[in-house]
């Protein structure tokens, strides 16, 4: 990352078919990667991510944001499989955060949905992530950090697409 901030990457060198939008795309790749790793830890810090890991809060963002859904149905939203999700699932309902419910399109695969107790946490954590977003990229512009995160959402769509063709 730093080599390429400073122009001393030889990549262009090593293959001319390399320009400077696959450089700066792989820079944004790798920085996003970064970032990743200190929200994670900064996660870990304040407890955002507990021992179930940052996917507890992803998982209840989901139900929040879409309704009860089947834990074959979170596990393709992600990167992840559905015994992942579904051992994830199975905790958050033993701390009485999620329940399964019967799902009226399908006999075998239950429905999870948020409890009260599930939805007021999920509040507590968001407000949380709120809070210290608020306190970060005091020098950014709104629109510029919208103009990111959708470049940065159509990168990972392109990621998912090529994942995907993938064996």
């Amino acid at each position: 990352m730093a080599s390429a901030r400073h122009g001393t990457d030889r990549t262009k060198e090593a293959d001319p078919m390399v320009d400077g939008k696959a450089e700066a795309i792989t820079e944004l790749m790798l920085e996003v990667a970064q970032c990743f790793f200190r929200i994670r830890a900064l996660g870990q810090k304040t407890g955002l991510i507990t021992s179930w890991g940052g996917g507890a809060f992803g998982f209840m963002r989901s139900l929040t944001l879409l309704g009860p859904l089947t834990v074959p149905q979170i596990a393709q939203m992600r990167p992840t499989s559905r015994q992942r999700m579904q051992r994830l699932a199975d905790e958050l309902a033993a701390e009485g955060l999620v329940e399964f419910i019967d799902n009226p399109k399908h006999r075998r695969s239950k429905l999870v949905q948020l409890t009260r107790k599930g939805a007021a946490r999920y509040g507590e954590l968001n407000a949380q992530l709120l809070a210290i977003a608020s306190t970060m990229g005091a020098a950014l512009d709104e629109a510029d950090i919208r103009k990111t995160a959708g470049i940065v959402r159509q990168l990972s769509d392109d990621v998912k697409v090529r994942s995907e063709r993938l064996p």
